[in-house]
């Protein structure tokens, strides 16, 4: 568990990382919804639902060990 949670963290850091070398380009959507102050409430529902993914990813990872476990050991 610890190797997959080292590679998220490697994920997540190289993908900041790309961000950030982009150039600086306006985008008028988001200015306008952060304007609006409604750029929270779309990073709250991305957030949410990243969070949900990962969340049944583990549990589905606990589950399949769990049946290999006794698919090994019956």
């Amino acid at each position: 568990m610890k190797h997959k949670c080292y590679a998220l963290l490697f994920a997540v850091f190289c993908m900041l990382q790309a961000i950030a070398q982009r150039p600086s380009a306006t985008v008028e959507m988001a200015d306008t919804l952060r304007s609006n102050g409604k750029i929270y409430v779309v990073v709250a529902v991305i957030l949410t639902i990243f969070t949900g993914i990962i969340l049944y990813l583990v549990r589905l990872d606990r589950k399949l060990s769990r049946i290999e476990k006794d698919s090994i050991n019956p």
